[in-house]
């Protein structure tokens, strides 16, 4: 478990910080920059847990939300932590957390109609704020692979990413009264 008894350490006045195994990095280092989306995603899925977590017919998005905020602390960690040379005991996102995502997306895709065009951002203000995480966690996915480009990072941790979007997009779409509330684009709608 962690234990922080001072916040502040100075270690980072210089424009540094410091990863997991002890190396420091630039603080706009491309693995602190996917750190960093990471975090802006599960800060704007708490933002979402607010409706959730309010309203009783929310509560079962609202456990799997928390479920996905505490997995993206898992890949904060693992992101923070570079691939070691030996026996690497480090925490990893992993594949079952991945199938568990998959699973929840086909549980409430279930009882959402099929798509005949885009979906706008917006319906609810739950909606429009699982919308407002998917974006972020896309800019993270996007990082993550930029970042894979350069050195080894997890490949469950990318696939996480991705299906977290997908998840993302189809709880909006749940949280629409099931695809009800939905806004769909209209293309050449304004010419």
């Amino acid at each position: 478990m962690v234990k922080l008894n001072k916040i502040y350490t100075r270690t980072g006045d210089g424009g540094d910080s410091g990863l997991v195994d002890g190396t420091r990095r630039r603080k706009y280092d491309l693995r602190f920059e996917t750190v960093g989306d990471v975090d802006e995603a599960n800060s704007m899925i708490g933002l979402a847990r607010l409706h959730t977590m309010q309203d009783p017919k929310f509560a079962q998005y609202d456990a799997m939300l928390m479920r996905i905020q505490h997995d993206l602390f898992d890949m904060g960690a693992d992101l923070a932590t570079p691939y070691a040379k030996g026996e690497d005991k480090a925490l990893r996102i992993n594949d079952t957390q991945v199938a568990r995502l998959e699973q929840e997306i086909d549980q409430l895709n279930a009882h959402i109609a099929p798509l005949n065009s885009f979906v706008l951002p917006g319906g609810c203000e739950l909606s429009a704020r699982l919308h407002l995480a998917r974006t972020v966690t896309r800019r993270a996915e996007r990082m993550a692979c930029a970042l894979a480009d350069k050195e080894k990072i997890n490949a469950a941790a990318l696939k996480y990413l991705n299906r977290l979007s997908d998840f993302l997009f189809v709880l909006s779409r749940a949280a629409n009264d099931n695809g009800k509330q939905d806004v769909l684009w209209q293309p050449g709608v304004n010419r």
